[in-house]
């Protein structure tokens, strides 16, 4: 199979791992539509492969991302002025969606887990769009920066939902607030980054996580752990989660992961897990109001 190119990204899978470089080295990195809609397609196809099995992502050159592209000047966010915008991407009000945020979401959405490696200064929305990723890797010299009221904006791409979940209200309010750039040591001291790694150590200890997934667990498994986790940050109840993942073990109970992940534990031997994300992930978000579960 020929490997899709995107005008903004280098892509690459290599025994089960995905790795997607943000790829405009000469512009750190700089987020535009093109990125947008290049980050959207590529998240399409990572979950659409089932040789996928995990997801890093990372930037070109000595940048993560310098936030979006300011080549338009002061008219950068005047989406109404600049026009061009993708109309899809408009409410029925007339309000253009943020493209950060229509990035975010698709990567909420992921049914494949996704790591940050994160190589260098990541401003505005190059720090947004990692927190839906799973899990961030950052290099010492790595420099992070919520910079919107800096720029006469407000957090964007949904932060304002993820944020606070990550490093609590206090240090995200703290961020926006000041808008200043801190270093990698304050964002692994907040929770932001799980580990800092040497700039040449970053991407091995990022693929040594992502080899540890592949090489240990059942794909199917993994996408419907990553969407309980995800979904239930925001559930009301646990009695949600209960629903969810009752019915989750339920349907997977009875699949051949199961009897092999079993099997192989009991006989001492290598996983070999036959169901696939593609054909084989049970739905079990349409049944919540199930009568057993009231």
């Amino acid at each position: 199979m020929t490997a899709p190119s995107f005008e903004t990204l280098a892509y690459d899978v290599t025994d089960g791992v995905a790795t997607v470089t943000l790829n405009r080295p000469d512009k750190l990195n700089a987020f535009n539509t093109q990125m947008m809609k290049d980050l959207i397609a590529v998240f399409d196809e990572t979950d659409g492969d089932d040789a996928v099995r995990a997801v890093i992502v990372t930037g070109a050159g000595r940048g993560f991302c310098a936030g979006a592209d300011l080549s338009s000047g002061g008219d950068t966010f005047d989406y109404d002025k600049r026009g061009g915008e993708d109309l899809a991407a408009r409410r029925p009000d007339g309000v253009q969606r943020d493209g950060g945020g229509l990035v975010t979401l698709r990567i909420y959405d992921s049914l494949k887990p996704v790591i940050g490696a994160i190589n260098g200064p990541a401003v505005g929305v190059g720090v947004t769009m990692q927190l839906p990723m799973d899990i961030r890797l950052a290099s010492t010299e790595a420099r992070f920066g919520l910079v919107f009221a800096r720029r006469g904006l407000n957090p964007e791409a949904a932060s304002s939902w993820f944020l606070p979940r990550l490093v609590g209200v206090q240090t995200a309010l703290e961020w926006c607030y000041t808008g200043r750039v801190f270093p990698a040591q304050e964002a692994f001291d907040k929770g932001l980054v799980r580990s800092l790694h040497a700039p040449d150590e970053l991407l091995p200890a990022a693929r040594a996580l992502a080899r540890e997934i592949v090489d240990n667990t059942a794909p199917v498994s993994i996408a419907l752990t990553r969407q309980l986790i995800w979904r239930m940050a925001g559930a009301s109840h646990p009695m949600e989660a209960h629903r969810a993942d009752s019915r989750g073990i339920h349907l997977r109970g009875r699949m051949g992961d199961a009897r092999e992940g079993v099997m192989s534990f009991l006989e001492k031997r290598p996983a070999a897990f036959p169901n696939k994300v593609s054909s084989d992930l049970p739905d079990i978000w349409d049944h919540w109001t199930a009568p057993t579960f009231k």
